[in-house]
């Protein structure tokens, strides 16, 4: 589990105490990652860039239990985690490729192999399940935001971690049947699908807003 405040000279700096992705450069004299260097650096890499292996049990407990400590108005847990890994993985693109089949009877069998493949494209994929639903108090805007906030953290923990990450829905997170064959409730809907590996290699940056396009003061003269 990562320590994220280490005491140095009586101060309290934000760090983590694994050394960081291989590809990673900010970490300091003692071996540790400085968070908020890490943060800055995190980025999505591209599924066929996901290489094994997979994170183990413990790795996987300990993202999603960073994963689950996001901000939750009323204290619903508005979220939850389906786990597809091995063969799950491959069970779950066999559901997906089925749907696919029977709504395309045209399309050959290379086409339907993509779709078979969907989950197998990295060593994990976590589903992300919005529960949010009608509340006396609290907003369903709000338990969708929190269940975002889950995906979110999930992200930053592979990242942190060593792995890397892609967070996407696809067409088949919007289909019913998908995801009553993956144990939705009726209510419930997919906020991404996580697909968590080793990068293959550094990953490229992208250009970001400049915050001067994003950002406002309020009562600034």
């Amino acid at each position: 589990m990562p320590r994220f405040f280490g005491r140095n000279r009586g101060e309290f700096k934000p760090r983590f105490v694994w050394p960081g992705p291989p590809w990673y450069s900010g970490t300091n004299t003692e071996g540790t990652v400085d968070a908020l260097e890490l943060l800055k650096k995190r980025r999505s890499v591209k599924i066929p860039e996901l290489t094994g292996p997979a994170p183990s049990d413990a790795e996987i407990e300990t993202m999603l239990t960073i994963a689950s400590r996001v901000p939750d108005h009323g204290k619903l847990a508005p979220w939850r985690f389906i786990v597809f890994a091995g063969a799950g993985r491959e069970r779950a693109g066999a559901a997906i490729a089925a749907i696919f089949a029977a709504d395309n009877p045209t399309a050959d069998e290379d086409r339907i192999a993509i779709e078979r493949g969907r989950f197998s494209r990295a060593p994990l994929v976590i589903g992300v399940v919005s529960r949010a639903a009608p509340h006396v108090k609290i907003p369903e805007w709000e338990q969708l935001l929190s269940a975002g906030a889950a995906a979110t953290s999930l992200v930053l923990a592979a990242h942190a971690m060593g792995y890397a990450a892609s967070w996407l829905t696809e067409w088949y997170a919007y289909d019913r049947r998908v995801l009553d064959a993956f144990g939705l409730a009726p209510h419930e809907r997919i906020a991404g699908f996580v697909h968590i590996g080793r990068p293959a290699k550094p990953p490229e940056d992208r250009p970001r807003p400049p915050l001067a396009e994003i950002v406002t003061r309020y009562g600034a003269n």
